[in-house]
């Protein structure tokens, strides 16, 4: 089993250091038994990280957007009032309670960490804590899911370090804001989202990057080769 103590150790072997400005992606169940679950796996990266680290971890949300993926599986097959009625439920995306789906339960303990900041994306906000979190988090523009007005620019910014704990390549989120830079005129897509703007439920509509993860294992594997990541 998992404790503290051994997480810390492993940990500062992979040289999380403090002071630093850390992406985690991870999945708890992968990791294995673990002594306090996500709780323990976060405080002993705040601890290693210390008062002048931050904290970083993916919080989004698909459930309630009709141009995801998940939106997708699950209306397929069903008439359109029934998928109408699936869309007219699905929940209105709130940054101080919508829960991070998908993303585990470390990255949700974080979220609701006190003190922790999420950023007021629908779809792809990130949840921070620590003294940079602000100047990572706000300013996360409605029509920018990944790229520069993102907590990813501000991250790359920073010269944030990215932690996989029990995941591959395929969840490094952190690969997105290449797609951003690699050309003037990434190919585009349309988006929505059903948010709740204080008055109720307001659909949000916008374009940005057609983004796409089905490289980024690939992608992984050819930047090992760099020497630039520590593997443990």
């Amino acid at each position: 089993m998992l404790t503290f103590a051994r997480l810390s150790h492993d940990l500062a072997a992979l040289e999380v250091r403090a002071g630093q400005v850390l992406m985690v992606h991870s999945s708890l169940k992968r990791l294995g038994r673990t002594e306090g679950g996500a709780a323990t796996v976060v405080a002993a990266l705040r601890r290693l990280l210390g008062d002048e680290g931050t904290l970083v971890v993916p919080s989004g949300t698909s459930s309630n957007s009709d141009t995801s993926r998940l939106y997708r599986t699950a209306v397929a097959g069903m008439t359109p009032e029934e998928a109408a009625s699936y869309r007219s439920r699905m929940p209105a995306y709130d940054p101080a309670t919508t829960p991070s789906d998908l993303m585990g339960r470390i990255a949700e303990h974080v979220r609701t960490l006190p003190g922790a900041l999420r950023s007021a994306h629908p779809q792809t906000s990130f949840a921070a804590v620590g003294p940079r979190a602000a100047e990572i988090i706000e300013g996360h523009a409605r029509d920018c899911l990944l790229g520069e007005k993102s907590p990813l620019a501000r991250l790359y910014d920073a010269g944030a370090l990215v932690l996989l704990l029990g995941v591959g390549y395929d969840k490094c989120t952190a690969f997105h804001l290449g797609e951003y830079r690699y050309t003037d005129r990434p190919p585009r897509r349309g988006y929505r989202a059903v948010v709740d703007d204080g008055n109720g439920r307001v659909w949000w509509e916008f374009e940005d990057v057609a983004v796409y993860d089905g490289d980024f294992a690939a992608l992984g594997a050819d930047f090992e080769q760099t020497g630039a990541v520590r593997v443990g």
